[in-house]
Formats: structure tokens, C-alpha cells, sequence
């Protein structure tokens, strides 16, 4: 008890000093004053909940000790006959947030009993006020009169919980077991509690298995806290000891088995555990029944969670943000939007969760309009700086097309989370905006957080998109520098960098260096090396994935293909279609078909790929029309080659792509009227092909390239270069022919 007596004194005098002399420290107290353990000490601060690291004047702290001193020698204006009314009183105060009220009331009351102190640094709990809960806790401690009992020990080992003062919390654990109130199942589960919120699993666990009796709330504890920390199997199976030991549930016990079904994706045991709620009578509870919608959709059933929603009587805002969260995981997000206005009509008012949600669905939808309306709306309820909102808007904007508005929104947010700047480095390294990618990139670096894989990530697109192998190196070694060089993510980024740009062999010694094998990273090499001709590389890479335990996804499976379709290898081509359907149920999508559909056109198969085209289940676009023509211009279909510009310029009757390809036909066959009717069809039409051009980056600096093009300001500098390049190919030429003349004499 000495060792205890000594902490919280000592813990006492610091958090006061500390107090009063932040920005005062040669300010001496006044002799009078004492500090000794037996003296109450009160704050006096306006606004609650107090703080204790905001700076004080001298002049200041002394009101603040004088004040202190008055109160103690004032006259009571309680007395003890109504001791029963005024602890009611203080715990009504309370209840109403009024803490400033109540702890004058309490400095103000003659005698204070157990209920009084317990009720006060309850307050202080609940307002997270934890430091100022000890210090109270510490004066009720020497006071001779009060009994330690079991309520006052569960808040404060509450308070030691919440800010994670493990110190405080074992020298309690101490006394319980000294006093005998771990027997207590309030002290017990309280103690279970801390431990597990400090990260102390294990001990939480060894409080648990010593309780003798056991309630719901102490099983309820331990599998909370197993399931916060992650422990998502082994909080199951406590769920399960408790159903044999027939303790009655509750609804947040429900709630978090339900969580841990979730997490871990079992959706047998959320079932089952869904039944007993129904059983037990919990199946109306809104706290339950948005805890099983969330476990349902992260199951991938999203119609259980639709059910569940038309079931509920009065929907809160929780339910509503999970249907309109629900409904955009699906793609579905008009509904999403629909359901958002219906809320509105309702009496339920959104938070920052649900407008992220139906942000998303605008973004998704990529519809400015409705995303610029819920901005505004998200701007009058004050809800802008709040991260999940921002980033959802920066992202809406970025999908829109809308740049500059998503860089306003982020300059406007005033703490930037890792985030924030990630989308923000996203949405310019996914608009080909290098330049800018960089410069957020480096900023971030000197001002924000330490850049993650997903910042790095989209810088290492940008650098594959426009071929910046010189930037992408650099970027390569700051991830070794930070050590983020194992994260699939990067691994992946890095490939696909370093093929786009050319260098396969530098890409392949990265893949052959990876330590974790996962298929992101194995399916960037696929594509990195079916893009680049070595389709026998590429398949035999696919061939082994299934040998180091991974499952090809669609995106390998797209990989793959484009490998058969580069060899000409039309059979194994279809063979992997099929395997893909059948054996790994993966329903082909539109770019599998357009795989296939290249495949017979490299082959010259174009009647088979015309008629893949026709019963394809998708809607046929420009894309597949496209690769078709340039097959018949290729392989010299004429009659076809006409019939399929005829459907594309019903997709696009301005295409000059189009015209132009069916002009090159005609002229291919030395249909020479036909091919000048094309192409004053396009005069007539106002049709005009809109030139290529290049890039190169010299100095970090990209400069751009159209043919004809006097715009740049060093243009005549380098026409001057290519006249003399031209001049000496020219002469190279003519060597070479004298050369062959004489070989031939």
C-alpha cells in the first residue's frame, strides 16, 4: 500500500505542476499552499473536458491556486442530510454533460461518500478526461473514511483502459488480488478489458481463466478484446465455450461474434449465430441487425443484406449506410443514390460515413453533377474536413475528369492522412500527370507522412504509362531505402515499370527475387512479357503458378491470352478460355473476349472472329470492330472489311480511324475510285485525322512532338539537327549503294 500511496501522489503533484507551470517554469508556489496527499486538488477550467498541456500565464496559475485555497476555506451550501439527493443531482448533471456544474456542486458538498467520488470520475471517464479521472481518484484514495469497493476500482482501471496507462492498471490489478475484490466478475472484466485494449493479450487472457464466477459481461470482454487486436478464431471459440456454459447472451455479445464471422469471411458460423439472435430475440435490435448486414456483405451476400433492411421498422443511420455501401460494392450505384435520397426524405440524418459511401457512387457513376451537389450539401453540415468525406470527393473529382478541383479540395483539408496524399498521387499519376505525381510526391515526403506503397505505387504507373525509366530507377531506390520493397503492391509496380519500359530483364530479375510469391506480381510478369513478344516465357511462367500454391484471377487470365495471341497459338488459346470457365469459374469478361476475338484475327481466322463478335454477351463496342478491320486490312477482306467499318461508323460516324482503314483497304486492292470516294466522304464530312505524337524527356523535362509542329521554342534548332541527321543518312546511303556496285562488279 506504500508503493501504491507514493505512485498516485507522486502522479498527482506531476499532472498539477505540469498544469500550472507550463509556460511558467520559475514561478515558486506560495508557501501556504500545501501539497500534501490528505488535500483535495480542483480544477477550475471553464470548458470541459480540461486540458493540461494548454499554456498559463504566471499571473494565471496564482488566480488558479488563490482560487483553489478559497474554495476549500468558503462555506458549504450542501449539507449531509441530503447526501442520497445530491449524489442524484450530481449523476443527473452528468448525464446532461453539465461537468463543470457538477464538479462545482462537488467541491461545494460537506461529505462525499463512495457514490459521489465514483460518480464524478465516471464523468470524467465517459468525457475522456482521464487524466483529471485519476487525479480525482488519487484524492479519494487517502481518504481514511471510504471503502475501496468494487465500482470505484472497475472506472478507474476504465480510465487506465482508455489511455492506456498500463502502470496505474497493474498497481490496481495488485490491490484487487490483495483486497480480495478480484472476485469481483465488474473488477475482473474490467481488468480483462484493460489488458487487452493495452495489447497485454496474454495476461487478459490468464485474468479470464483464474475468474471463478463468470457473467456475460466478463465473456462478453473476452472476446471483444480478442476480437479488436485480431484474435478473430480464437474469439469464436470463446463464443463457443460460453454457449456450452450456458451464460445468457446479450446483444453485444452477438454483435461480436458476429464481427469476428466477418473478419475471418466465415459465413456458416454467422449464420448460425444469426439463428440463435432469432432464437434469443435479438433479431429486432438495430445494433444486431447492422452488425449481420455488415457480416453478410462482407461475405459477398449482398441480397441477405437487403432482406434484412426491408425487415427493420425504423431504420438508423448505420442501417442506411450499410444498404447505400452494400448497393456500390455491388456496382449497382444509382441504387446507392436512390437509397441516399429516400434517407433524406426520412427522418434520419446522414454522417461522414454515409457520404462517403454515396460519394463513391458518384465517382463510380463518374457523374460531376451529383457529386458537386452532395459537396455542397457535405459543406453546410460542416462535414468537409472530415477525412473519409475529402478523400472520397478527391477521388470523385479525379474520376471526372475534374483535376484541378480535386487538387482544391486536398490543399483544403487541414490534417492530410496517408490517404489523402495517396489519392492525391493517384489521381495524377492515373491522368498521365507525372510532372505533377512528382512534386506531390516530394512534398509529401518533406511535409507529410512516410510515403506508402500505394503513394509509390502510382508514381511507378505514371512511370511505366509514359516510359520514364530514368524516374522510375529513382523511385525504385527510395523504396529500398525505406524498405518497402517486399509489399506485393510495389513488387507488381515495379514490373510492370520496368516492362513498359523496355527493360523485361530487369522486371524478370525482380519477379525471380521476390521472397512471398502472389499472383499480382506473377501476373505482371505474364503481361510484361506477352507484351514484349515472349509469349513461350509467359505461358510457361503460367504454367507454374499453380505449383507454388497460387490461383490465377482474370487479370492472368488476360496475360495469358494475349501470349497465345502474339505466338498464333489459336488452339492452346481456346484451351485456356475454357479452363478459365470451367475450372476456375471465372466468367469471361469483355476483355477475355477480346482476346479471344485478336486471336482469330493474328490467325486470319476473321470469319470465326466475326462470329465471336455476334454472340459474344456483351455489347459489342468500337474496340472489337476495330481489331477486326485492321485484320481485313491486313489479310486483304475487302467484302468484310466494308461490312465492319459500316458498324463502327454506326458507333462513331465521325471516326477517321475508321475511314482511313477502309481507304488503305481499297487502295490495297487497287481500288483506287473507291478508296478517293472514302476520303472525300471525310472532306465532306470535316473529318480530320488527328495527328500522332511523341515525347522525350531530357533534364526531367517532357517535351512533346506533333508532326509539323513550329511550337516548340527550340524547334529551329532541332530541324536544324535533323536536316544534318538526314544529310548523313543520305550519304550513308550512297556508300552503301557504291558498295553493292562493286560487290556486283
Amino acid at each position: 500500500m506504500h508503493l501504491f500511496h507514493k505512485f498516485f501522489n507522486h502522479f498527482r503533484r506531476r499532472v498539477w505542476l505540469r498544469r500550472c507551470y507550463a509556460s511558467s517554469p520559475g514561478l515558486a508556489l506560495d508557501p501556504s499552499f500545501s501539497l500534501h496527499p490528505d488535500t483535495a486538488l480542483f480544477s477550475r477550467n471553464i470548458e470541459s473536458p480540461l486540458t493540461y498541456f494548454s499554456p498559463g500565464t504566471a499571473t494565471e496559475c496564482r488566480e488558479l491556486i488563490q482560487q483553489a485555497k478559497r474554495e476549500q476555506l468558503a462555506p458549504t451550501a450542501y449539507s449531509v442530510h441530503n447526501l442520497l439527493e445530491l449524489n442524484s443531482e450530481l449523476k443527473q448533471l452528468i448525464k446532461q454533460g453539465q461537468l463543470c456544474k457538477a464538479r462545482n456542486m462537488f467541491a461545494k458538498m460537506a461529505h462525499r461518500d463512495e457514490i459521489s467520488w465514483t460518480t464524478l470520475i465516471a464523468g470524467y471517464v465517459n468525457a475522456s478526461d482521464l487524466y483529471e479521472a485519476l487525479i480525482l481518484f488519487s484524492n479519494m484514495w487517502v481518504q481514511p473514511e471510504l471503502q475501496r469497493d468494487q465500482f470505484m476500482i472497475s472506472v478507474a482501471l476504465k480510465a487506465c483502459a482508455l489511455g492506456v496507462n498500463i502502470c496505474f492498471g497493474e498497481l490496481l490489478h495488485g490491490f484487487s488480488v490483495k483486497s480480495g475484490l478480484i472476485n469481483s466478475a465488474f473488477v475482473s472484466s474490467a481488468l480483462i478489458d484493460m489488458y487487452m485494449k493495452v495489447g497485454k493479450v496474454e495476461q487478459g487472457c490468464r485474468v479470464f481463466e483464474k475468474m471463478i464466477r463468470r457473467n456475460v459481461v466478463s465473456w462478453t470482454a473476452i472476446i471483444a478484446g480478442l476480437v479488436h487486436v485480431g484474435y478473430n478464431m480464437e474469439g469464436l471459440l470463446y463464443f463457443s465455450e460460453m454457449w456450452r456454459s450456458k451464460v445468457g447472451y446479450d446483444s453485444h455479445t452477438f454483435a461480436i461474434a458476429l464481427k469476428a464471422s466477418a473478419d475471418s469471411s466465415l459465413l456458416h458460423y454467422g449464420k448460425a449465430i444469426h439463428t440463435q439472435t432469432i432464437k434469443q430475440g435479438f433479431d429486432e435490435s438495430s445494433f444486431v441487425i447492422n452488425t449481420l448486414a455488415t457480416m453478410y456483405n462482407k461475405c459477398g451476400k449482398p441480397d441477405y443484406v437487403m432482406r434484412l433492411f426491408e425487415k427493420m421498422r425504423i431504420p438508423d443511420v448505420v442501417s442506411w449506410t450499410t444498404l447505400i455501401t452494400t448497393y456500390v460494392q455491388m456496382g449497382e450505384e444509382e441504387h446507392a443514390v436512390e437509397a441516399f435520397k429516400r434517407m433524406r426524405k426520412s427522418d434520419v440524418s446522414p454522417n461522414k460515413y454515409t457520404f462517403a459511401a454515396v460519394i463513391s457512387a458518384c465517382a463510380n457513376l463518374a457523374i460531376a453533377k451529383w457529386g458537386e451537389q452532395i459537396h455542397g450539401h457535405v459543406l453546410r453540415l460542416g462535414l468537409g474536413d472530415a477525412l473519409s468525406v475529402a478523400n472520397s470527393i478527391i477521388t470523385l473529382y479525379s474520376k471526372c475528369g475534374l483535376l484541378m478541383s480535386a487538387s482544391l479540395v486536398f490543399h483544403g483539408i487541414t490534417r492530410k492522412d496517408i490517404i489523402s496524399w495517396s489519392t492525391i498521387i493517384a489521381v495524377y499519376s492515373q491522368g498521365g500527370c507525372a510532372k505533377e505525381a512528382f512534386d506531390y510526391l516530394s512534398w509529401m515526403k518533406r511535409e507529410g507522412p512516410k510515403p506508402n506503397e500505394f503513394a509509390l505505387a502510382s508514381v511507378l504507373s505514371v512511370c511505366g504509362s509514359m516510359a520514364l525509366l530514368e524516374q522510375g530507377k529513382q523511385v525504385h531506390a527510395h523504396v529500398l531505402c525505406i524498405g518497402i520493397d517486399h509489399e506485393a503492391m510495389v513488387h507488381s509496380a515495379l514490373i510492370s515499370m520496368y516492362s513498359k519500359c523496355g527493360n523485361v530483364q530487369e522486371a524478370s530479375e525482380i519477379f525471380n527475387g521476390m521472397k512471398i510469391n502472389d499472383i499480382i506480381s506473377w501476373t505482371a510478369m505474364i503481361n510484361g512479357y506477352a507484351e514484349h513478344g515472349y509469349s513461350q516465357e509467359a505461358i510457361n511462367l503460367f504454367e507454374k503458378i499453380s505449383s507454388v500454391g497460387l490461383m490465377p484471377d482474370c487479370v492472368t487470365f488476360i496475360g495469358v491470352l494475349t501470349a497465345c495471341s502474339h505466338a498464333g497459338l489459336v488452339d492452346l488459346g481456346f484451351y485456356y478460355f475454357m479452363l478459365m470457365t470451367k475450372e476456375y469459374k471465372i466468367s469471361p469478361s469483355k476483355e477475355h473476349y477480346g482476346c479471344i476475338i485478336d486471336l482469330l484475327c493474328r490467325a486470319g481466322q476473321l470469319s470465326e472472329a466475326e462470329h465471336m463478335i455476334r454472340s459474344m454477351p456483351f455489347h459489342s463496342d468500337d474496340i472489337v470492330w476495330s481489331t477486326l478491320l485492321r485484320a481485313c486490312r491486313v489479310h486483304g477482306d475487302v467484302d468484310r472489311g466494308r461490312w465492319t467499318a459500316e458498324q463502327l461508323l454506326q458507333l462513331d460516324p465521325n471516326s477517321a480511324g475508321t475511314h482511313i482503314t477502309l481507304a488503305n483497304i481499297y487502295a490495297a486492292k487497287g481500288r483506287w475510285k473507291e478508296a478517293a470516294h472514302i476520303r472525300k466522304l471525310m472532306k465532306s464530312k470535316g473529318v480530320i485525322k488527328e495527328p500522332g505524337w511523341s515525347w522525350i524527356n531530357v533534364n526531367e523535362q517532357l517535351n512533346a512532338f506533333v508532326a509539323g509542329d513550329q511550337a516548340h521554342p527550340q524547334s529551329e534548332h532541332i530541324t536544324t539537327i535533323l536536316e544534318l541527321l538526314s544529310a548523313n543518312i543520305g550519304d550513308t546511303r550512297q556508300e552503301i549503294g557504291s558498295l553493292q556496285e562493286d560487290v556486283e562488279d
